[in-house]
């Protein structure tokens, strides 16, 4: 069965307003929340978002997420 989130379409915004996905997220990458880009990267799709910070974050990091988000 596929999860409730296409990181494809779901926007970062969407996934910080569900409080399993930023408990992920808030575990996994903490500044991400606070960063001082949220506001412009919050009406991106997750994916854009992630692969742009892919290198910021190291690739285990930006596995745990994309995989842990796309099972909820």
């Amino acid at each position: 069965m596929a999860g409730r989130y296409d990181l494809e379409t779901t926007t970062l915004g969407e996934l910080l307003d569900d409080p399993e996905a930023r408990g992920i997220i808030v575990e996994l990458v903490p500044e991400l929340p606070d960063h001082p880009m949220i506001g412009f990267a919050k009406g991106m799709p997750a994916a854009a978002v992630l692969k742009m910070a892919g290198g910021q974050l190291p690739p285990d990091t930006l596995e745990q997420l994309t995989t842990r988000i796309a099972a909820l």
